[in-house]
């Protein structure tokens, strides 16, 4: 189904559908009228001689230099020269496909001032499956990510590289090869198609996508692990959350009572403790905080998929131009590092519980770190070593980027988001993560082989799929192929979908 970009409408799970899936997208007719009525709005200012930011004047530090009528023409494209100044490695396909998704959004809006030449050759990137190489690394997230985005730029010059059917292109041979006309570029088009953070956000709305289905899971490896560890359920009763108020506590509640239905563990068969440790018993606190989080986190993205990101800003129907800082990417950066910072917590409340799992003292007459042959095998023992590596990382990416600005062009831009770097270190939290909560999953359906009870229905097919990829660890052997398998499980989801068809959708 065709994704219309109008400038509003645009969710994170259509972004999702453009970037990984391929889906088509189409400019909305009366979007393309704004555009071109903003474009009109531009060309006579520029014959009546206003001035105007980045179209007949120099940016940043240069923003007081005035340009001559043969500069402006030559000018865009020395300015997208000068700015696709990244490095390291490509960008993921899916990351450059939905930051070029977000631009086209903001053109929708028809206060950019480019040609329409200029958006519906994105467009035609998009549909056409012709993707930009984009360095992952050089943008301050403020004046937009400009380096990614001059990369992408360079392509409407048919400059820069491309990839196209699974080739590494020169720009003008992949952009033939795709049959995408070369538009060129002429006063204001390359600013209006670099300056906003539409990479930093493109990837904060793929792994918010990424992040509440990752929360889900933890909150069914919860539910194992509390059904191996005979936990007492009445922490979990929602009424208990729901005087206190907090929604994602709420729901974790709800949910984590949708997984453990039907199990003895609630039918009062199984003796419990009167009170189980905080890594059991706050759960509903705080995986219920961290989706809180991840709900403000995508409220704020979403904003920023569907708003003005750019500078100057262009409002015909006043015949005026402003020149601000819609470009900074601190309103996304800042929730982007709670959001990375509510995972690393989730994973540390994980790896607790998998402590109480393997520990004897602690695990409720589970063998000593989960083998039959304790002394002689040590069962998951090291599991433990890995996570408590990846949540160290963890916890040292969780450090906020958004405080970290340094100033840059002459101290014009003497304050930036630096959010390309949270979204760089979120990519990294969240692959420990997988790999944390694929251990507490193991972990768990180690346990419950212990156990004689029927587990609920959500748990059983929760660990049905684990046993499915993983072996009960009937003796010693190398783990890391298991660790391996495990993460790669959680990444893909398929424990979520399985459970989700038994159980129906968790919130």
């Amino acid at each position: 189904m065709t994704v219309v970009l109008d400038g509003s409408g645009l969710t994170i799970e259509k972004l999702v559908r453009i970037a990984r899936h391929g889906e088509k997208v189409e400019l909305h007719p009366e979007a393309l009228e704004r555009i071109k009525v903003c474009r009109a709005m531009l060309e006579e200012k520029i014959v009546a001689g206003e001035i105007m930011y980045g179209v007949n004047t120099g940016i940043g530090e240069f923003s007081e230099v005035v340009l001559t009528d043969e500069q402006t023409k030559q000018f865009q494209r020395y300015l997208i020269y000068n700015h696709a100044a990244g490095i390291g490695e490509p960008a993921p396909i899916e990351y450059v496909r939905a930051a070029i998704a977000g631009r086209i959004n903001v053109h929708a809006h028809g206060r950019s001032g480019c040609r329409p030449e200029i958006t519906l050759t994105l467009i035609d990137m998009l549909n056409k499956g012709l993707t930009p190489v984009v360095c992952q690394k050089g943008s301050v997230g403020a004046s937009g990510d400009l380096s990614p985005m001059s990369q992408i730029a360079l392509l409407l010059m048919g400059e820069g590289e491309a990839f196209y059917k699974d080739e590494r292109l020169p720009g003008d041979k992949a952009m033939e090869k795709a049959g995408i006309a070369i538009p060129g570029l002429k006063a204001r088009d390359g600013l209006a198609t670099i300056n906003g953070s539409n990479l930093l956000t493109a990837m904060s709305a793929i792994h918010i996508y990424e992040m509440e289905r990752w929360l889900k899971q933890a909150q069914i490896a919860c539910a194992m692990t509390l059904e191996a560890l005979f936990a007492n359920m009445k922490p979990y009763d929602e009424r208990l959350h729901q005087v206190r108020g907090f929604g994602g506590a709420v729901k974790t509640a709800q949910n984590l009572n949708k997984l453990v239905a039907g199990s003895d563990l609630v039918t009062g068969k199984l003796k419990v403790k009167v009170q189980d440790a905080y890594s059991m018993r706050s759960t509903p606190q705080v995986i219920g905080a961290a989706v809180d989080a991840i709900v403000y986190a995508r409220s704020q993205v979403e904003i920023e998929l569907n708003g003005v990101g750019d500078n100057p800003i262009f409002f015909p129907e006043y015949q005026l131009t402003l020149t601000g800082a819609n470009f900074q990417g601190t309103p996304v950066s800042l929730p982007m590092d709670m959001a990375g910072a509510a995972i690393t917590m989730v994973c540390v409340l994980s790896e607790r519980r998998f402590n109480r799992l393997t520990n004897p003292a602690l695990s409720v007459g589970l063998p000593p770190f989960l083998t039959k042959g304790a002394g002689m095998m040590s069962g998951m023992m090291l599991s433990q070593y890995t996570a408590d590596m990846l949540i160290t990382e963890q916890r040292i990416l969780s450090a906020p980027a958004s405080i970290m600005s340094i100033p840059a062009a002459a101290d014009q831009e003497d304050f930036v988001s630096m959010g390309m770097n949270t979204a760089i270190k979120n990519i990294q939290i969240l692959e420990n993560a997988y790999g944390v909560l694929g251990i507490e999953f193991m972990g768990a359906a180690q346990g419950l082989d212990f156990r004689d009870f029927t587990p609920g229905k959500g748990v059983q097919a929760a660990k049905d799929v684990v046993r499915k990829h993983v072996e009960y660890l009937d003796e010693d052997r190398p783990l890391y192929p298991d660790h391996n398998v495990m993460k790669e499980l959680v990444e893909s989801g398929e424990i979520l979908e399985n459970v989700e068809e038994i159980v129906g959708q968790l919130q």
